[in-house]
């Protein structure tokens, strides 16, 4: 049976506006309206001999990531957490510790959780491929046959034919220049990289503990000083810290002498910029790819995604255009690969739109900074049904909750009661204060903050039933 490792830990930077820090592009709903690129990573594993997926993900992904995962019924999921990005050659390796440490030796299917793959059937087929090569001890990459000269790909050369589907790895390839990815598709021996492997979880120690023995001892420290919290696996946030910031690529596969690359035609695009995703969408007669509220006129092979108004275009063509509730993104199709430098210009000068949106998802819901001045900010908070926030209290700020849908119970120092709808309830500054759902329907409600200092850090937790007692709030209501 395939234990599959679904890798979510990426920034997706480069479909900014949409993709931010703390909600990226493998947790959107990019190529399908009903689900996100996580979620259908995990469905196409339909129709596989396989065990329950373990996902990777960044510890500040976490709950979005319990939350989409439950979504799916997967309410007993197993999510490691990496308390910093270190690249792909730890993050397996952390996964195969764990798993060896429980005595299993599972084959390991390695999937990024953002990347789009449209024939699942052959998706499966070159699985099933890979299966025997992985338990006679190779390591399986799986190579696209490559459509177009892509220059933002790395690519494989094919060796030796081992079978149908299968090759020996002659060389990895950086990156190439458009001619020389020319040269490439032509020869028809070479493979675009997709970053999906399959191999035995104890080969893939052993070809670390060969190659890269610093990174197999760093996660090994980390993984001795793991603790579970929920459905996660906390790792010693100091022993990763200082491992190695290495790919698989380089860490294992260039260096082992039992390489193999599958190959796969199965529609696969990693999404990696806005022109992909244009490349791979439905278009009218006129080549625009439209969603949300849109009205295109006499407008050509443009992308136009509008998420919360309406998006009007005249006389444009080649563009790219995005609207979020606090951005707008206008770009030249052949440009969208530079966004990662505007979303760098963001960081530097101290702006927050890379960070979050204006909606951030928490483990009890979602809240919505809608307005904010001087001395004042006004959230819209939706509370799931059961859940509850922290048991806390601010220095600073004084919060006035309008319930306009369901029902809050509300801890206001020592007292605790009920409001309904239309009913409001008022926290002065220095209050121990909580609020719950005790609700079927979601609780909704308009939070009026009002102080000399209205930041996310002004928050001591007392209780919290999410485990974030003794965790610095990152941008985040409680």
């Amino acid at each position: 049976m395939l234990q599959p490792v679904i890798m979510a830990g990426g920034s997706g930077s480069r479909l900014w506006p949409l993709s931010r820090q703390l909600n990226p592009k493998q947790f959107l709903t990019l190529t399908d309206s009903r689900m996100t690129m996580l979620q259908a990573t995990i469905n196409r594993l339909q129709g596989l001999s396989c065990a329950q997926p373990l996902l990777i993900c960044n510890e500040q992904h976490r709950f979005l990531a319990a939350a989409q995962l439950d979504h799916l019924g997967m309410d007993d999921a197993r999510i490691i957490l990496e308390p910093c990005g270190r690249n792909t050659a730890p993050a397996i390796a952390l996964a195969a510790i764990k798993l060896a440490t429980a005595g299993q030796d599972p084959l390991l299917l390695i999937l990024a959780a953002d990347h789009r793959i449209a024939d699942i059937d052959a998706f499966h087929a070159s699985v099933e491929a890979a299966i025997p090569l992985a338990e006679a001890g190779k390591l399986v990459t799986f190579g696209i046959v490559p459509t177009a000269a892509e220059t933002g790909y790395g690519y494989i050369q094919q060796g030796e034919q081992l079978s149908d589907k299968a090759f020996s790895v002659n060389r990895f390839v950086e990156k190439p220049d458009a001619d020389t990815a020319s040269d490439y598709v032509q020869s028809g021996q070479y493979f675009w990289n997709s970053g999906m492997f399959l191999f035995r979880a104890s080969r893939y120690l052993e070809e670390l503990a060969t190659h890269r023995p610093d990174i197999l001892a760093c996660c090994q420290q980390a993984a001795l000083g793991k603790a579970y919290d929920l459905l996660f696996t906390r790792v010693d946030a100091e022993a990763f810290a200082a491992c190695p910031d290495e790919s698989i690529d380089y860490a294992v596969m260039e260096n082992t002498a039992d390489a193999v690359v599958v190959s796969l035609d199965a529609g696969w695009s990693d999404i990696g910029s806005w022109s992909a995703l244009w490349d791979i969408s439905d278009k009218d007669a006129q080549g625009n790819a439209v969603q949300g509220d849109v009205l295109a006129h006499d407008s050509k092979n443009t992308l136009i995604r509008a998420e919360h108004r309406l998006v009007a275009t005249l006389g444009v063509e080649d563009l790219v255009i995005v609207e979020t509730k606090d951005a707008v993104l206008v770009a030249h199709k052949d440009r969208v690969q530079e966004i990662k430098t505007l979303v760098g210009e963001l960081r530097t000068t101290g702006r927050r739109e890379h960070i979050s949106h204006r909606e951030v998802y928490r483990p009890w819901g979602v809240y919505d900074s809608i307005s904010h001045g001087h001395r004042y900010q006004v959230k819209h908070i939706t509370v799931k049904p059961g859940a509850k926030l922290s048991l806390q209290m601010h220095h600073h700020r004084a919060e006035h909750w309008i319930v306009v849908c369901g029902t809050a119970r509300v801890t206001n120092g020592d007292k605790t009661y009920l409001v309904t709808e239309n009913q409001s309830s008022y926290i002065p500054i220095g209050q121990v204060h909580t609020l719950e759902n005790p609700g079927v329907i979601d609780l909704q409600l308009i939070e009026v903050q009002s102080g000399s200092y209205l930041g996310e850090d002004d928050i001591v937790r007392f209780e919290d039933r999410y485990g974030r007692v003794e965790q610095a709030p990152i941008s985040s209501k409680a």
